[in-house]
């Protein structure tokens, strides 16, 4: 097994609490609201949202996937730092065994968040992971957070 690692960073016009809060924390609800064409549903299938927790989300569609299941790895709200990792689904293959992703938001001395991310693939055998198929799925992560950013400035009162 290998693991390959990936990390970006980026940043926002929204200040790292009320991100978290939407990007993380009320996610579940958000996404579906705001981007059903991407995410039809999100549940928890075990556990109280905490560490451990197992969510299972559905795709909507015209996602080529129909669902993963992912296991909340570490929360630290005060921080804002989330890990989780898939562990379950047709994102992942006989060649990936899990993704694991780590998430951390900072202030920016603008107002807004430096948001923080890396990516572990878990590869099965001696499999490489391409740096094209990284950045498919990046762009697709990174449309869907435009999304939630776009939706913070347009409903200021939204996620305070």
């Amino acid at each position: 097994m290998g693991v390959f690692t990936y990390t970006d960073e980026s940043t926002s016009v929204i200040p790292p609490l009320r991100l978290f809060k939407a990007l993380v924390l009320e996610a579940d609800t958000l996404i579906p609201k705001i981007a059903p064409q991407s995410v039809k549903s999100a549940e928890i299938v075990e556990g109280d949202g905490g560490v451990g927790t197992i969510k299972k989300i559905s795709f909507g569609e015209g996602s080529h996937y129909s669902y993963v299941k992912h296991r909340i790895d570490g929360l630290d709200k005060d921080n804002f730092e989330y890990s989780y990792s898939l562990v379950e689904g047709d994102a992942l293959s006989d060649k990936v065994e899990k993704i694991s992703y780590e998430i951390k938001l900072v202030a920016s001395a603008d107002g807004g968040s430096i948001i923080k991310s890396t990516s572990n693939y878990h590869t099965t055998g001696d499999v490489e992971i391409k740096q094209e198929d990284v950045k498919a799925g990046k762009e697709k992560a990174t449309g869907l957070f435009k999304l939630i950013e776009n939706y913070l400035v347009a409903n200021p009162d939204a996620y305070n």
